[in-house]
């Protein structure tokens, strides 16, 4: 397949109307934002559209540089991409200028195409089919695995002639729900993200957060945590059980919040505790520190947020995926994360430091 000319800058600068199609969720779209705001500085006087899962759709409605966040439905309830054609027919009334693709999946390199943008770009993230230089005409080699997501999507429009600046986040987060946190966080809160949203093989045992809840608290009588959790059922009832087994009025539960509640309540936080989910991601991006518990996995080091003082994690090697096994699955429990200890985090987390710079009392 061949390379993306490097003149596809110089060759689009006239572009008025454009479209990235990610159809990421959480993570992906967080991962997504530094490309976005380098095509904004690149276009100033161009629309920017974006089209991804609709939990990506609000957090990138928190991004400056987006002038139109499109949610595309993407739940088990939802039918096929390829039925959505009043979306497609919505899309191709915008009379895009220019299509930009990061992932190369096969659905969105078929949702580019039909978007009808004169200019498309891709990336070979995907698999390759002899229809895709069809579809996209441009096409930049697939990225480094080995470094961030984000900084893989800088580089396909490196490839593509951008000259680029410093990587940025910079989301914007509602004044109404900032002032709805403060009001109901305390300042300086540690927030429990519990659940892993991509596969329960990924969650840290519930009775070890129960546990490791119950050390922070009792070591610092200053100390108050938040856990939350999506609105679904599992995910909800797993927080419930956090906090009838806490018991502790310095320890909130909150279900089911927007993304934009969701990064409000993470600022009011002086760090994050959490596993492998795009909750992970948006902490990173709004500068609050973390600590994670992942599960070892080949494409891990891309989910990685970068090597500081404020960011911190302990990975578990997992059997089932260095022998192709399957014995977690089998007894729906990661048995890898579970040999993960409450006190082996509790002194992991020692040398981190709050936004403020003091040092966490544990």
């Amino acid at each position: 397949m061949p390379s993306a000319p490097a003149n596809f800058y110089e060759r689009t600068k006239s572009a008025r109307k454009i479209i990235v199609v990610d159809l990421g969720f959480l993570g992906d779209s967080v991962h997504l934002v530094p490309a976005l705001w380098e095509i904004k500085r690149h276009y100033p006087e161009a629309q920017l559209h974006t089209l991804s899962a609709p939990v990506g759709a609000e957090l990138l409605g928190l991004a400056p540089c987006v002038d139109r966040a499109r949610a595309f439905p993407l739940t088990p309830q939802s039918p096929a991409w390829w039925r959505h054609w009043d979306i497609i027919g919505a899309l191709r009334r915008e009379k895009y200028d220019a299509a930009f693709n990061f992932s190369g999946s096969d659905r969105t390199i078929f949702l580019t195409a039909l978007t009808g943008a004169k200019w498309r770009l891709a990336h070979e993230g995907g698999r390759r089919h002899f229809w895709n230089h069809w579809l996209i005409a441009n096409w930049v080699a697939r990225q480094d695995p080995g470094i961030a997501v984000y900084e893989q999507r800088r580089q396909v429009l490196a490839a593509a002639g951008f000259a680029l600046e410093p990587a940025r986040f910079d989301l914007r987060v509602p004044e109404k729900a900032r002032e709805s946190a403060a009001a109901h966080i305390p300042a300086n809160s540690i927030h429990l993200s519990i659940n892993a949203a991509s596969t329960p093989l990924n969650e840290w045992p519930l009775e070890n957060w129960i546990e490791l809840a119950r050390m922070i608290l009792k070591s610092d009588p200053a100390a108050h945590l938040v856990a939350t959790a999506a609105a679904n059922a599992r995910e909800s009832a797993r927080l419930e059980r956090l906090g009838g087994a806490v018991r502790d009025a310095r320890l909130v539960c909150l279900p089911g919040l927007n993304i934009g509640q969701l990064a409000a309540l993470l600022q009011r936080c002086r760090l994050h505790l959490g596993l492998d989910s795009g909750v992970l991601h948006l902490a990173v991006a709004l500068g609050v520190p973390t600590f994670t518990i992942f599960r070892k996995s080949p494409g891990m080091r891309k989910w990685l947020p970068p090597a500081s003082l404020q960011h911190k994690y302990l990975a578990a090697g997992c059997r089932c995926i260095e022998e192709g096994r399957n014995d977690c699955q089998v007894r729906g429990r990661p048995e890898c994360l579970a040999a993960i200890s409450p006190e082996d985090v509790f002194e992991a987390i020692r040398p981190l430091r709050p936004i403020s710079g003091q040092h966490l009392k544990l």
